[in-house]
C-alpha cells in the first residue's frame, strides 16, 4: 500500500488546491480577519495542508492492513488486547477535534495480525469526520471481519472539543463508547474481562 503522503488526495480531484485556499481566505474574512495581513498570508495554504493530514483516512482502506496475518501461534485462542491507542479525529457536526484513546481486542480463530496493524486500523477510521459511536463500531467490525476472528471488542474514551471549548463548555467531560462482536457480544464474562484489563 502506498503511503498516504504519496497519494493525490481525493478532495483535490474534485476541487483545486487554489479553490480550497480561497475558501479558507473567505472564512478568515467571515470571522473578521484580514487574510492579507502578514501573519495570515500563508494560513490558507497551511490549513489546506493540515486538512490533508487530518482527513487522510478517506484515502485508506483499513481492511488492507489486516490482510497479512501469521498462523504460527501454537493454538493461542485467548484475547489479544492493545491498549491506549491514541485517537485524533474530528466531529462531523462542528469539525472540532476529538482526542482520546482506543482499546482494542480480538480473539483469533487461527491467525493473528501484527500489533501495529491494529493501530493503523484505528488511525484510518479516526482520520475522517466522525461520530464516536460510529468510529467504535467501524473499528470493531473491521477487525472482526478482516481477521475472521471469533470476536472483537473496542472501547473509546475521548474528549470532544465541540463540548469542551464551545457550546456547553464542560471542560472535564469525556465520552466512553463500547462495541462488541462475535464471542464478545455473546459473553458477558468476556466483556467484563476486557473492560477489567483496559482499566488503568
Amino acid at each position: 500500500m502506498k503511503n498516504v503522503t504519496d497519494i493525490k488526495y481525493k478532495i483535490l480531484e474534485k476541487i483545486s488546491k487554489d479553490e480550497a485556499e480561497k475558501a479558507i481566505a473567505t472564512i478568515l474574512k467571515y470571522i473578521g480577519e484580514d487574510p492579507n495581513r502578514e501573519g495570515l498570508l500563508e494560513t490558507p495554504k497551511r490549513v489546506v495542508k493540515a486538512f490533508q493530514e487530518y482527513f487522510s483516512g478517506y484515502l485508506v482502506n483499513p481492511d488492507e492492513f489486516l490482510e497479512k496475518t501469521f498462523g504460527d501461534v501454537e493454538g493461542y485462542d485467548d484475547m489479544v488486547i492493545q491498549k491506549h491507542i491514541s485517537i485524533h479525529s474530528h466531529c462531523e457536526h462542528h469539525m472540532a477535534p476529538i482526542v482520546g484513546v482506543a482499546h482494542v481486542a480480538y480473539i483469533p480463530a487461527e491467525k493473528v495480525v501484527g500489533l501495529s496493524k491494529l493501530a493503523r486500523v484505528v488511525d484510518a477510521y479516526s482520520r475522517r469526520l466522525q461520530t464516536q459511536e460510529r468510529l467504535t463500531m467501524q473499528i470493531a467490525n473491521s477487525i472482526y471481519k478482516g481477521l475472521k476472528s471469533h470476536g472483537s471488542a473496542v472501547s473509546i474514551d475521548a474528549e470532544h472539543q465541540c463540548m469542551t471549548t464551545r457550546g456547553v463548555l464542560k471542560e472535564n467531560a469525556r465520552t466512553v463508547t463500547n462495541y462488541f462482536t462475535g464471542s464478545f457480544r455473546d459473553s458477558e464474562n468476556l466483556q467484563k474481562r476486557f473492560l477489567t484489563y483496559i482499566k488503568d
